[in-house]
């Protein structure tokens, strides 16, 4: 199975793999990570939808992804997860990133992209800030 995690910096992708890897037992890959299969980029890409297109009849793999065109990636079939969060939390987690500080700028980039995948479609949503991990895990075990 492949499981696409989709959504913007710091709103809860990364937790929400770790805990579909302990409940399903999966790889995860995130953003570019798959650019080290190769020397080229496009061969690592086509590597990499090798190995995606192999997962979705074979071993899990969860694809954390946070932009766009990342999503292109994922075969027809793989199952899509939108993990958003409210703006505020966004800046808060980003803010702790960046070790107490969120320059303004940074400020103005979380709220430029704030919704960027919102329009897409999706398996399942999970709220990054008070979903209920469990339930979504039981959900994907169903599925296998």
């Amino acid at each position: 199975m492949v499981i696409g995690i989709i959504g913007e910096n710091c709103s809860g992708k990364s937790t929400l793999a770790r805990k579909i890897k302990e409940a399903l037992g999966a790889e995860i890959v995130t953003g570019k990570d798959y650019l080290r299969m190769a020397k080229t980029e496009s061969e690592a890409v086509l590597l990499f939808k090798d190995k995606l297109a192999q997962a979705m009849s074979g071993d899990n793999v969860i694809y954390v992804i946070s932009e766009p065109e990342h999503t292109r990636l994922l075969p027809e079939g793989a199952i899509k997860i939108l993990v958003s969060a409210d703006l505020d939390t966004i800046k808060e987690r980003f803010k702790a990133r960046m070790r107490g500080d969120l320059p303004a700028h940074v400020s103005r980039m979380l709220e430029k992209k704030h919704g960027m995948f919102d329009g897409g479609t999706y398996d399942y949503r999970y709220d990054g800030a008070s979903g209920n991990a469990a339930t979504l895990c039981a959900a994907l075990k169903e599925r296998l």
